[in-house]
């Protein structure tokens, strides 16, 4: 039988409708690429106030057409659009960084990102960049986004800008690696005797980070689980103490 042209049309644009139906919706993901592209050559390893960390040649940073185009997309990209949870983390964490970046750029030259805030608000609830339209803070991504979702790795990730803070990689973190690229900084974190974790006298002694954010430490069954997991050649009969010196001086 052959069908006539109107005919023929009307079921081509059915089939075509319950395709569009059941096909899976495709998340659009932010695209990094610039921004991990300047990452390698903006940060490298360096020693401050006898501290191994990776520094950020921020003036570099601020006149880079990258970094500049990141921040314009970043203004007109809905988060909404992202659905899977490694996705979202991915791209939470990598916000958190270049904002973090970005208020120091804006502010240049503080000795400390702390020195930003002001007498009544700190630098954390100072609004720091745009993201799909809308004003938006780091105490808000780190707070009412990263944590709860859940992941305590996430705090050797988002770096604040400071000597003491977790290591800023220099590359960013991708979905489909992020498991592994967590792992890698909290084990970087917790060998790095001058910030993260050292062994003396008899007592294992960790960054202030793990008394800050105690509580996100439970699904690993609390802070020294925590860090057994990642140093198993600790000494497990060790007093645990949250007394390592944050040094909150610029990572530049």
């Amino acid at each position: 039988m052959t069908l006539s042209r109107p005919v023929l049309f009307i079921r081509l644009c059915f089939t075509g409708l319950l395709l569009s139906i059941s096909a899976p919706v495709m998340a659009e993901n932010f695209d990094w690429q610039q921004w991990n592209s300047l990452l390698g050559e903006a940060v490298s390893g360096a020693r401050r106030e006898g501290v191994m960390l990776n520094v950020v040649d921020y003036p570099l940073v601020m006149k880079d057409v990258r970094y500049q185009e990141t921040i314009q997309r970043l203004s007109k990209y809905d988060p909404a659009k992202i659905i899977n949870r490694d996705d979202k983390l991915a791209f939470y964490i990598n916000l958190y960084n270049i904002f973090a970046v970005k208020m120091v750029v804006d502010h240049w030259q503080p000795e400390s990102i702390r020195d930003i805030g002001g007498f009544f608000s700190s630098v954390w609830k100072k609004d720091v960049g745009i993201l799909g339209g809308e004003s938006i803070t780091l105490h808000e991504i780190e707070h009412e986004v990263l944590r709860p979702m859940g992941e305590p790795r996430i705090h050797f990730a988002i770096v604040c800008a400071s000597v003491s803070c977790p290591d800023l990689r220099r590359e960013t973190y991708r979905p489909d690696k992020l498991d592994s690229q967590l792992d890698e900084q909290t084990r970087m974190f917790l060998n790095n005797t001058a910030k993260g974790l050292r062994v003396k006298a008899g007592e294992i002694h960790i960054s202030s980070i793990f008394d800050w954010f105690e509580q996100d430490f439970k699904p690993y069954g609390g802070v020294k689980q925590f860090i057994y997991k990642f140093r198993q050649d600790l000494p497990r009969r060790y007093a645990v103490e949250t007394d390592i010196p944050y040094n909150w001086r610029l990572n530049y």
